[in-house]
């Protein structure tokens, strides 16, 4: 595990918690809901005893959230935030102590939420019926399932730093400030690229890498989770085999150049100064002004 700050789980990861899922929860019913932290609640109608003993239709990914869709059209919409994480535990197992959040119980094992920080940012909604699950959708644009004209149509929607418009949810989906530093990397550009200055062989070259990552990391984390759902640890920002993110003065293991870092607020990116920004540092105190309008600077 690297330095820096922790973020949302992104794309890669909530697919390998989806499938974990799907494998283990679908067609079940749930038998007994329990919510241990009244926080984690964020809806009132219906009311969310409403799920208990509902059967699990399917499970996806909505942008950075994880949904279970029940019968009756319910849904059950679980945004992790920073510190939320999944455990799938044999049925009667006791779940950790103080991080618990709410406990889901199927005839094959619990499914425990879990949030192991003083601020409780983890949410979960039920809701009813597709219009209204569609209100947690951000709309950014699916990178894997669009083609190049999508991808530059959305990139170049508005005048932003790569980096902010990858990490757009409104813009790209499920892509936060790990991947888009892995994203970055690959295409060899600087992350504080405007978008709008962009030569079209250049966007052409940045969703070819948007896609090979992800793309990448999926199967990856997909065949190291084949046998077991992953444990809390396993679902985390800082990756081995990421080439730039969370390596801060590590060699980059392309020319072996120090891996710099630009930090703003919570914020911070990783970039590699001899691939990406013709062996530039970006500073960080320089860039202040210029950050403190165009840098990711929301939890989504």
């Amino acid at each position: 595990m690297g330095a820096g700050s922790g973020t949302v789980p992104e794309l890669p990861d909530i697919e390998v918690y989806v499938d974990g899922l799907r494998r283990r929860i679908a067609g079940a019913s749930m038998e007994r809901l329990r919510i241990v932290s009244p926080f984690l609640i964020r809806s009132v109608d219906p009311p969310i005893e409403l799920a208990e003993g509902k059967t699990v239709k399917a499970v996806r990914r909505l942008g950075k959230r994880i949904v279970l869709g029940l019968v009756d059209d319910l849904f059950l919409v679980f945004h992790l935030m920073i510190a939320g994480r999944f455990q799938w535990k044999p049925p009667g197992a006791k779940p950790p102590g103080k991080i618990t959040l709410a406990t889901f119980a199927f005839p094959t094992g619990t499914l425990i939420l879990s949030e192991a920080s003083r601020k409780k940012r983890a949410s979960l909604h039920l809701v009813k019926g597709e219009t209204a699950l569609a209100e947690h959708d951000p709309g950014g644009l699916e990178v894997l399932q669009a083609d190049a004209r999508a991808f530059a149509a959305a990139l170049r929607a508005e005048n932003h730093t790569i980096k902010r418009a990858l990490t757009d949810p409104r813009l790209f989906s499920g892509i936060g400030n790990a991947y888009s530093d892995e994203i970055l990397h690959a295409a060899r550009m600087s992350p504080l690229k405007q978008t709008r200055r962009l030569a079209n062989d250049e966007v052409a070259k940045l969703h070819a890498a948007a896609q090979q990552t992800l793309q990448g990391w999926m199967d990856l984390l997909s065949r190291q989770f084949a046998e077991r759902f992953p444990g809390p640890g396993d679902i985390t920002a800082f990756r081995d085999g990421f080439a730039v993110h969370g390596r801060f003065g590590k060699p980059c293991p392309v020319c072996g150049a120090a891996v710099q870092r630009i930090r703003y607020k919570e914020n911070e990116t990783n970039y590699c100064p001899k691939c990406q920004t013709d062996g530039r540092v970006l500073a960080d105190r320089s860039l202040s002004r210029l950050l403190k309008d165009d840098w990711p600077n929301a939890a989504d």
